[in-house]
């Protein structure tokens, strides 16, 4: 790895749906015994992408219902007013890592990113980006998937001989799927072997060069922007043995530690959990099956709503925990429920168009 031994969306119709009901109080006509997914909502809705898998078979659990999940905020339960499965058109920005530890499989990366370019729909949207200190975008969002298909090939011949700055990548490619539409999931593919440096000062002024030291953005600053532009972040995890060499190498080294903590480099499996991605490690064999049912699973998640809490728009972070009934547990075995962590209460969440979060 070189220098990294320096210190180391609701659709369309669904959103109009929803104002209308939001702003004439209207509920849904139903008839008697029938289950009843939209009710009568005020203001504004969240709705959350969830996505559920038996734990067994890592296949998607289809048919259930709102009586089936619980959705809480800041620890007080909601009513949940919506619940819909359908498959919303993807925005997805493939984020290749570019440094040296990365290398030796960043071939097989690619040629797993052009596999799933084969599963995506007319509609879907792709970018490419790549980074190491700093981020470089390729590939601005297209349909024309011979463009995209130029952009991977470029990506995967690339190298850099900089540090991997994780946040500033993944802050970076946030606002890329930020100009996407809101009735679009938007999504990142992060294409890495999870090895960053600590972004420190003295390693960017000797191995990051290419970004300014007051415009590199923090793990906090990456997270804020993944949560504000509504993004999932999903990771194919490709390690080489440099990968584990340096791995090795910073597990035993106190002074690394140290920096790690005053310096949060960002972690593939914490960006997944707060916005309720997900990551695959794959082999140079199944890189290419994994992602294809990467995206199948993205196409298919739940859309589920609710009416939040009154109070001010004053960016408050509000806590999202979705769970699943333990009756459906007893039906179906042991699940996986994904969704992300929270959002923030601004202006715009509070308007009465209901957003993905």
């Amino acid at each position: 790895m070189g220098v990294r031994t320096a210190r180391n969306f609701v659709a369309v119709n669904l959103l109009l749906a929803l104002i209308g009901m939001a702003r004439c109080g209207l509920a849904q006509s139903e008839k008697p015994g029938a289950q009843r997914t939209a009710m009568v909502m005020r203001d504004s809705v969240v709705v959350v992408d969830v996505q559920v898998l038996d734990k067994k078979t890592r296949q998607a659990v289809e048919s259930l219902t709102p009586e089936d999940f619980s959705v809480f905020e800041d620890g007080a339960r909601q009513r949940i007013v919506l619940l819909q499965r359908e498959e919303l058109p993807l925005s997805v920005v493939f984020l290749f890592d570019l440094t040296d530890s990365v290398q030796p499989v960043l071939q097989s990366l690619a040629d797993g990113a052009l596999e799933a370019l084969r599963h995506l729909k007319p509609e879907d949207e792709v970018a490419v980006m790549v980074y190491a200190a700093s981020a470089k975008l390729l590939q601005d969002f297209t349909t024309d998937r011979g463009l995209a298909v130029k952009a991977i090939e470029r990506a995967g011949r690339m190298h850099r001989n900089e540090a991997a700055f994780f946040n500033e990548g993944v802050y970076q490619a946030a606002v890329e799927a930020s100009h996407a539409a809101r009735t679009r999931r938007r999504v990142i593919i992060w294409l890495t072997d999870n090895v960053p440096n600590i972004p420190s000062e003295d390693v960017r002024r000797v191995y990051g060069r290419s970004v300014a030291a007051d415009t590199l953005h923090t793990q906090r600053d990456a997270e804020r922007e993944l949560l504000e532009t509504f993004t999932t972040v999903c990771t194919l995890l490709k390690r080489s043995e440099m990968s584990d060499e340096y791995d090795g190498i910073n597990s035993n080294d106190p002074i690394h530690m140290l920096y790690e903590r005053r310096y949060p480099p960002g972690d593939v499996y914490k960006y997944a959990d707060e916005t309720g991605g997900t990551v695959l490690t794959t082999s140079r064999r199944n890189a290419s099956e994994r992602l294809a049912a990467l995206i199948d699973d993205l196409r298919a998640r739940y859309a589920l709503g609710y009416v939040p809490p009154s109070g001010p728009a004053d960016g408050k972070f509000c806590r999202i925990r979705v769970e699943v009934s333990p009756q459906m547990e007893r039906r179906e075995g042991k699940l996986i429920v994904r969704a992300r962590e929270g959002y923030y209460r601004t202006a715009e969440s509070a308007t009465s168009t209901p957003r993905i979060y």
